[in-house]
Parts: structure tokens; sequence; C-alpha cells
């Protein structure tokens, strides 16, 4: 493959973090963390039915890190101390860390071509930190997540939030991410959505509109 600075003057790119930047949770990761809530073997669906029902009150900032747990032990019928929850949530955070290189060269090389970026994420407040201060953060104008300004992907108010902040028009943005139902929501407010399947289609798609956009 070879790279080259992908330039999209006047356009603000808009990545989601969750498989995108980031790789899918590990078979090893998930071992981990399930090790720590105590389940396995059949155990094992419904922890992570739990885990999963009650993630968008996380994302969405009107849970905290330690009720967001309690919720999860009061479905499968579990009991964690304080340590305990301290360690599941340490886990699960180390476990949306592994990143996708192929994206972040993406990102790279639209950075080396002047295009803006922001990142927008459906992710709980604790990961605010890490995407501004690191290395990440070097990447983009501005990070939003969602935790923080409870409110929540598809819905549109977290999209025009964006602009906003951004002072930019849904026409002259392009949002990506990997679940339709929230590329569809950015294209509802008119902003220009790609589904993503990976690095390399990612980067056909953004360096067809850079041409585009030379004509």
């Amino acid at each position: 493959m070879t790279r080259a600075p992908i330039s999209l003057p006047g356009r603000l790119i808009i990545v989601d973090y969750g498989e995108v930047i980031s790789l899918s949770q590990s078979a090893a990761d998930r071992e981990t963390i399930a090790g720590l809530a105590g389940v396995s073997g059949d155990g094992e669906p419904p922890f992570w039915r739990a885990y999963f029902a009650h993630r968008d009150g996380l994302d969405l900032g009107s849970a905290g890190v330690a009720a967001y747990w309690q919720a999860i032990a009061a479905d499968i019928g579990a009991s964690w101390d304080d340590a305990r929850v301290h360690e599941l949530w340490a886990a699960d955070f180390r476990s949306w860390l592994s990143i996708n290189p192929g994206t972040v060269e993406v990102l790279a090389d639209l950075k080396a071509g002047g295009t803006r970026l922001a990142l927008l994420s459906n992710a709980g407040p604790d990961y605010g930190s890490y995407f501004r201060h690191g290395p990440l953060g070097d990447f983009f104008a501005a990070c939003y997540v969602s935790g923080e300004l409870n409110l929540l992907k598809p819905h549109q108010e977290i999209y025009r939030h964006v602009l906003d902040d951004q002072g930019v028009s849904a026409a002259d943005t392009v949002f990506i991410d990997n679940k339709e139902s929230n590329v569809r929501g950015a294209e509802a407010l008119g902003m220009t959505g790609h589904v993503f399947t990976g690095a390399p289609a990612l980067r056909g798609f953004l360096t067809s509109l850079a041409r585009k956009s030379q004509y």
C-alpha cells in the first residue's frame, strides 16, 4: 500500500473510537474480565448480556462506574466488593485500548494533508483524559465523549453539539462509525457518512472524496 497525505480542505472528519480506531476486545481480555467477575462456562452469556445491556447508562453518563458494575452484579446474582469493582473497571478499560494500526495510519495521513479531525465516541467520561492526553489527542481538534455530554449517538443532539462547537455545517462534515445506526443518524442531518468495515476501505473512501474535492 502506498501512503500519501489525504487533503480534504474545508471538511471536518469526525471519527468514532470503539472498533474503528480501537480493536475489538480480544478473547484474552474477555476471559480476564469474566474471570474477575467469577463467571465461566454457562455463566458467561448472562454476564456479557448484562455487560452490554447496561452500557448505555455508562456511556450516557447517567450511571457511574460503580453503579454500572453493581447493575451487572444484580442481573447475574453476583456480589463484588469495592476492590473487585476497581479491578473489573481497570480490566475493562484496558480491553478497549488496543489500536488498529491501519486506522491510525489513515489519521496520520489526514493530518499530514491538513484535514481537520474530531473524535466522537459513545464512552464513559473516564475515557476523556485518555482520548485528549494520550497520543491520539494529537490528531484531533477536539474529542467529544458521550458520557461527558450526557448525549448518545445516534441521537441528533450529539451531532449538533459537535457541529456547533466546531462551527461547521453538516454538509462540510464526514462521519465515520462502525455502527450503521450511528452513521444513518449523522446522515439524517446532512453529513456524509461511512460505515467502517476496515482501514483499507476507509482509506479508499477518503481518497475518493479528496479526489472529487479537487474538481
